[in-house]
């Protein structure tokens, strides 16, 4: 992991660092406050030789016997010949080995000098115990330096310093306490951070799609909070939504500048990634563009589309499959003319079955012949196989993967069950992109102001003023090509224009049962054209 990287994974998980932190912090509180207060008091003894000899021999003699000797007077304060007087003295209720717990020493190096520390809940209480402890130890160790044969002991220990009652408490130490627990929870919050990024399989940014997929990025889909009730961003040109979605149709065109696909299955990897909307709102900016648009319902296991554009699902796509209805009566034109859509009709047992038989080829056929692009909303390609059948008889696929939710593994079994079909994955689309300051947000905001700031759209898909000048600049050409029969090709349903040049066709007839609305495509507006879009009546 680069530092870049390190940076990145604090940026993204700073709540949740910032909430152990804080948990640590609160606990070391709580543990300070519920802990008991203890004191020490400290005193300090002298040691010293007290033979008659005042020659400089017998003195350097004596500093290097009580040098040696100090070392082990230290280990002798807490023994039981000690402690058990002081016990008795002070009428303490604890043992030798309870009291030998609270009692400590040491001797600075190189001195003659002895520190006794006595730790007490009391302050009032260690103090006579150190005190205590210094006078009897002293008394021990002139006892055990007393020779055999009888006389004085050479060595006396004096209490140079006595003990005094301490006024605060050595702990517990509350400053030093949060100290620590801010220190530990940091610690622990950054390595939970790096231990949730490690584990976290979900695609949270336009690499982890990339690299899941190998396919190339045709747009980010910002997160909007209003998008549940108003799904069809793209009628608002001027929502960052609807840039998304113009920058998917542009991308698109250039998946194959050769060969543009006319034919194109929207689908995900789970349900729940937003390929519904994606689907519709791309219809919708290719018919802002001028683009002859079929959007078919091809989910025929839970279809969400005629819900969106607010549409009548009842006949539909499996009533021409099964030889029921004729085309013309089944296509619905929505939004003035804007966009033809085909409802999915009533759910089949075998909806697998029905997209991939020949009259699903045949469907596809005499769509290609009416409209420069078809767009398919098909299931989910994980659960089950509709989309992966589909999309093999059709241009190819585009992935939709919702930010935070689709896990890489997914988007790759999405890839590989389009792979064993041979079906063509166009591109990937990456929906719920946050728009915050945060890390987890810097792939979209580059996406929307490339496309925002970058250059003008081509002719063919251009809805801003740069392209409208180029069509009048083309005059009568234009004109006479857009009026112009379609033209032939060697493969079915190709035509010789491209799936982004308007052509001519025939009206679509209203259902038999009343309803839909005659719809008319030979001559669709462009966006700068839709204020006056009102004023024109369909022909």
């Amino acid at each position: 992991m680069t530092l870049q990287d390190f940076v990145r994974v604090l940026r993204k998980r700073w709540v949740s660092i910032t909430l152990i932190t804080l948990l640590a912090i609160l606990g070391a509180t709580g543990a300070s406050l519920l802990a008991p207060n203890v004191y020490q008091a400290q005193t300090q003894t002298f040691v010293a030789i007290t033979s008659q000899d005042s020659g400089a021999g017998q003195i350097l003699s004596g500093s290097q016997f009580t040098l040696q000797r100090v070392k082990s007077y230290t280990q002798i304060v807490g023994s039981p010949r000690v402690l058990d007087p002081v016990i008795a003295e002070l009428g303490l209720t604890m043992t030798s080995t309870e009291l030998a717990k609270r009692v400590s020493a040491d001797s600075p190096l190189d001195t003659v000098l002895i520190n006794i520390s006595v730790t007490d809940a009391s302050g009032v209480i260690a103090a006579r115990i150190c005190n205590a402890v210094a006078v009897q130890f002293g008394k021990t160790v002139e006892l055990l330096e007393t020779p055999n044969s009888g006389g004085v002991s050479p060595v006396k220990l004096s209490v140079v310093d006595p003990a005094s009652v301490p006024l605060s408490p050595i702990s517990p130490r509350i400053k030093l306490n949060l100290a620590l627990g801010a220190l530990l929870g940091l610690f622990l919050g950054i390595g939970f951070a790096l231990l949730r990024e490690s584990l976290d399989t979900s695609v949270r940014s336009p690499d982890d799609l990339r690299d899941a997929t190998e396919a190339p990025l045709l747009g980010l889909i910002n997160f909007d909070p209003d998008a549940p009730d108003a799904p069809l961003a793209a009628l608002d040109s001027k929502s960052r939504r609807s840039e998304a979605f113009r920058m998917i149709r542009t991308n698109l065109q250039y998946v194959d500048v050769d060969n543009p696909p006319r034919s194109v299955v929207i689908t995900s990897a789970v349900p729940g990634e937003g390929k519904s909307t994606t689907a519709c709102n791309l219809a919708i900016t290719l018919g802002q563009a001028g683009v002859r648009v079929c959007l078919v319902e091809a989910d025929l296991r839970r279809p969400r589309m005629a819900d969106y554009l607010g549409i009548e699902s009842a006949v539909g796509l499996t009533n021409w499959l099964a030889g029921q209805n004729d085309l013309d009566d089944l296509l619905v034109s929505w939004n003035r003319g804007l966009i033809a859509v085909l409802p999915s009709g009533p759910i089949p047992p075998n909806p697998s079955e029905l997209l991939g038989s020949h009259n699903m080829l045949l469907l596809l056929e005499e769509l290609h012949r009416r409209f420069d692009v078809v767009l398919f909303d098909a299931a989910p390609l994980l659960p089950v196989t509709d989309a992966a059948v589909l999309a093999r008889a059709t241009d190819g696929a585009i992935l939709v993967a919702r930010h935070g939710r689709t896990t890489r593994f997914q988007a790759a079994g999405a890839v590989e069950a389009l792979g064993s079909v041979n079906a063509r994955l166009l591109g990937t689309v990456l929906n719920f992109v946050p728009t915050g300051s945060g890390s987890s947000a810097y792939g979209y905001q580059y996406g929307y102001q490339y496309g925002y700031a970058g250059p003008a759209e081509p002719t063919a898909l251009g809805t801003g003023r740069r392209g409208a000048r180029r069509k009048r600049a083309s005059g009568a050409a234009a004109d006479a090509h857009r009026n112009s029969p379609p033209a032939s090709d060697t493969s079915p349903g190709r035509s010789a224009g491209g799936p982004f040049v308007r052509q001519a066709q025939a009206p679509v007839r209203p259902a038999a049962s009343g309803g839909v609305v005659r719809a008319d495509f030979a001559d669709q507006p462009t966006s700068e054209q839709a204020t006056d879009h009102d004023n024109t009546a369909e022909r």
